[in-house]
Formats: structure tokens, sequence, C-alpha cells
């Protein structure tokens, strides 16, 4: 029993009785540490570096303009680069202004006054300056003209247009789409208002109704769909609500009925009906009444007369 139980002690039990075996662990334990660490520190790294390479990526074609633009979402500005340093010549006529606005929104030439169907701007200092687009779209309309200046169009979404006139040097064609912002042609002038000297005439239309571009500047071009919506609708429901029930309605129970069942109902029944028979049982009681009533009266004064003979008979 005694030699069974002297087992010798296992291969561990025996290193780690040796002096230099717990620094071996030691080492190798923070080696182990140390090297896990290094990875996952890489392994972090290059995550890192391949988001920077996909937002580069991402972020190569940052500042040009994007192929598609829903004008729609823009907010219209001044065709000029510094609104804050142009001054507008002359106003968009407003047919419910003033009559002195109305009067300074009129366009004199060859002794005729039309109605300014935008606004003119030029710069304070009267030289000329680039015409940006007002918003983006695609150029429709390209045209010479000495009497306008020139004519640049530019159509939008919902049938919005914008018109840049009394321009030269244009560099866009028909066919172009054009940015917001985007340089489309220089100031000029016209001979239809060489008062205004070196500007831009500039023109917001929807379905070729011109409106007044200062009411949409600084707004989403929605608004003009809006706007125009309102206006209909303002327009067309008194008319069809009002006039058609004042006019009508009253026609057809007040004079009717005022002509027709009092005639009926009155005039009828009093003339023909109730009196007629009333009149005829009094005419009829009256007669009877008459003959019965007069023998009785008759009688009394025959017997009256009668006496009256007898005692004078016997008086004498």
């Amino acid at each position: 029993m005694r030699e069974e139980e002297k087992k010798p002690t296992s291969t561990i039990r025996r290193i780690l009785k040796q002096r230099w075996a717990l620094s071996a662990i030691y080492i190798a334990s923070a080696a182990i540490i140390l090297a896990a660490a290094f990875l996952l520190q890489n392994s972090f790294n290059d995550s890192a570096k391949d988001g920077k390479e996909e937002s580069a990526e991402t972020g190569k074609n940052y500042g040009e303009p994007s192929v598609e633009v829903n004008s729609n979402l823009e907010t219209i500005k001044m065709p000029v680069a510094d609104a804050d340093k142009s001054v507008i010549k002359k106003q968009f006529y407003d047919v419910n202004a003033d009559e002195k606005a109305q009067e300074e929104a009129l366009v004199f030439y060859n002794n005729r006054y039309e109605q300014n169907k935008g606004i003119d701007i030029a710069m304070e200092d009267g030289k000329s300056f680039d015409v940006k687009a007002s918003l983006s779209g695609n150029v429709t309309k390209v045209q010479d003209d000495a009497l306008l200046g020139n004519l640049v169009e530019v159509e939008h979404e919902d049938g919005v247009v914008t018109r840049y006139q009394s321009v030269k040097d244009i560099k866009v064609a028909v066919g172009d789409k054009v940015k917001q912002g985007q340089a489309i042609a220089t100031a000029g002038k016209s001979q239809i208002n060489e008062e205004a000297g070196v500007h831009v005439h500039f023109e917001i239309r929807k379905d070729n109704i011109a409106l007044n571009p200062l009411d949409f500047v600084d707004k989403q071009a929605s608004a003009i769909q809006s706007a125009t919506e309102a206006e209909a609708a303002k327009e067309e429901t008194p008319a069809v609500e009002g006039s058609e029930a004042d006019k009508e309605t009253p026609a057809v129970e007040g004079s009717e009925a005022d002509k027709e069942t009092p005639a009926v109902e009155g005039s009828e029944a009093d003339k023909e009906e109730t009196p007629a028979v009333d009149e005829t049982d009094e005419s009829t009681d009256l007669e009877s009444g008459t003959d019965e009533e007069g023998s009785v009266p008759g009688e009394d004064t025959t017997e009256e007369s009668d006496s009256l003979k007898d005692s004078l008979n016997q008086s004498n």
C-alpha cells in the first residue's frame, strides 16, 4: 500500500516548483494580452480607414450641380449676384394698386403706354452685371430682339416660366439645363425702356399670366401654384353661390305663391260660393216673410175700419 501511495508527481507540479516558472507564466500572459490588443487596434483602424474612403467617394462631387433638381423646393431668388446693391427702376403693374403706383408702372414707347409685366432691375452704380437664373429649369427660348433687348426664357415645373429681357452676351442655348444662380447673360439696354439704362427686365409667369416677382422672392416656387389656386377659387365661388340663389329662388317662391294661391282660395270662395247662397236664402226668406207677415197686418187694418164704420152709423 505504501508503495502505491508514493506515486511520482506530475510534470506540471514539477514545473511550478521551479523558481522561473511563475515569471515565465507572467511574461507569456502579458505577451498574449498585448498581441490581442494590437490585433484589435488594427481592426479598428482598418474599419475607420474604409469609412473615410467611402465618405471621400460620396463627397467627391460635392459642390457640383446635381443632374435632377426639383425646382418646387427651391427658393426664388433675384436674378442678380448681389440683391442688396440692386435697385428697381420700374415696378410691376398691379391692377389692385393705387392710381399713382399704376402710373409709375407704365412704360411709354412710340406714343403708347404699356403695362409693365415684370420688374426692371439695375445696379446702384449703373454698371453692367451678370444675370443669374432665378430658378433651375430648362431653356426654352433665346431670342434676339432690339426692341426688348434680347430675351431668354426658362421653363420650370407646373407651368411656371421665368423671362429675362434686356440682356446681351447670352451664355445659354435652347435645350440647356440651367441651375439656380448660374450666369445666363449680361445686363444690357432696350429701346422700349431706355430710361432704365443698363438693366434686366425680369418676369415670372404662370400659365402665361404675368405675376409680380416681388410677391414670390425668397419663397418656394410651390407658393406660385398655391397663390394662383387661391385666387381662382376666390373669383369663382361667390359668382356661383350668390347671384344664382338671389335671383332665381325668390322669384319662384314669392311671386307665384302671391299671384296664384290667393286668387283661387280667396276670390273664388268669397264671390261665387258664399255670397250667392246667403243672398238667395235671404231673399227667399224676405219674400216668404212678407207674404205671411203682411197678411196678418192686413186683416187687422180691415177689422179696425169696419168697427169705425159701425160706430159712425150708431152715432148718426
